[in-house]
């Protein structure tokens, strides 16, 4: 079915097609629930984790960037998601850079963005977020970036930070913070060592004032290759991030760089910059979501995200040391129908491993 309708999609525009899929998923989520659940209902007792002491009912769940400013929550539940992750939200409202600002890459079965973190702003979201986390076996994270404006650096951006962690973090099931977003205007990022650090003592100052210890994880971008065994990069960045006590990390965010790319040079040069997500980096994020497993020995859990759209991809994710996966991209071009076929294929798949539990897999492949 999805097929059909994506080709209506695709011959729009990126970013109208998005808002034009939002708004039915909002519609669906309203007055025709009981279809989603004919839909999209696939629910097995090997998929289910306990994680930040909450219950998982499977490691599926929807990317940061896909429902920014929390209205999709329930659709995503219906279609089968495990998790939802809504964001980026910033401190302040924003609209964002200026349009055309996405792009299909249809060869690579991938996209290229520099939205500029649009959002409707923290105040705006905490009631939705509020309604919705908590939720038995449906924890929903928030995903909280600096606001997009080059005006907003330094201490600034530290308690602009601060601020969207005020007002989200007491009603999110986890906080994730974007410190690598590569689409805004001036490109800064909390990535830097001493900037993490600042960033970190801010925010789990915050955390600690807080009747709730809600879990935070760190969101890093993909590195230059899948293939590395000592960078020094990630390791400032584990050693500060571990040193304040972080409860995990995302691996990864869009990238950069243009590596690994099958659609022309000239139409690459024609679109310009933006963060690359898709399958050209899942080897990549494959290979940063091992470095993590190896360097916190299994004890943290991370989220793997990028170029995953098949049970096979997320199988091979959950082996190199993911907890959980998130979906982006793969819905584009698959549609929520990815949801449940990833869970029927990675149940096929673990039974014809011999494994009883998805919990049972993670990082077996890294810990060879």
């Amino acid at each position: 079915m999805y097929s059909r309708f994506r080709s209506a999609l695709f011959a729009l525009g990126p970013e109208t097609a998005h808002n034009v899929a939002s708004l039915s998923a909002r519609f669906a989520q309203q007055v025709t629930p009981f279809m989603l659940d004919a839909m999209y209902e696939f629910a097995h007792p090997s998929l289910h984790q306990e994680i930040f002491g909450k219950t998982f009912a499977n490691p599926v769940g929807l990317a940061a960037g896909f429902d920014k400013n929390a209205r999709m929550i329930p659709f995503f539940r219906k279609a089968g998601c495990g998790f939802v992750e809504v964001g980026s939200v910033s401190a302040l409202k924003s609209k964002g850079n200026k349009k055309p600002r996405a792009f299909r890459l249809p060869e690579d079965q991938a996209l290229i963005n520099r939205m500029g973190l649009n959002n409707v702003g923290a105040k705006a979201v905490q009631p939705r977020l509020k309604q919705h986390a908590g939720q038995i076996a449906f924890p929903v994270g928030v995903n909280i970036a600096k606001t997009h404006s080059p005006s907003i650096m330094g201490d600034a951006a530290i308690e602009d930070f601060c601020e969207s962690f005020r007002i989200l973090a007491p009603h999110a099931d986890y906080v994730a913070l974007n410190i690598s977003c590569p689409n805004t205007e001036e490109g800064k990022t909390f990535e830097d060592p001493n900037a993490l650090d600042q960033l970190l003592t801010a925010i789990m100052r915050e955390r600690s004032q807080m009747e709730r210890r809600m879990p935070v994880l760190v969101k890093v971008s993909p590195p230059h290759t899948a293939h590395f065994v000592l960078d020094s990069f990630f390791d400032e960045i584990l050693l500060v991030s571990l040193a304040h006590k972080v409860n995990g990390f995302i691996a990864t965010n869009t990238a950069s760089d243009r590596q690994n790319l099958m659609t022309s040079p000239q139409e690459i040069e024609r679109i310009g910059k933006g963060g690359l997500s898709g399958q050209p980096i899942r080897e990549r994020a494959n290979g940063l979501v091992k470095y993590l497993y190896r360097k916190t020995k299994g004890k943290m859990p991370i989220i793997g995200v990028g170029g995953i759209a098949s049970a096979e991809q997320a199988y091979e994710r959950i082996k190199a040391g993911a907890s959980l996966i998130q979906v982006y991209t793969g819905l584009v071009y698959e549609g929520p129908g990815l949801i449940r076929s990833i869970k029927q294929g990675l149940v096929k798949l673990m039974e014809e491993d011999g494994h009883s539990s998805v919990a049972h897999i993670v990082g077996i492949e890294s810990e060879k």
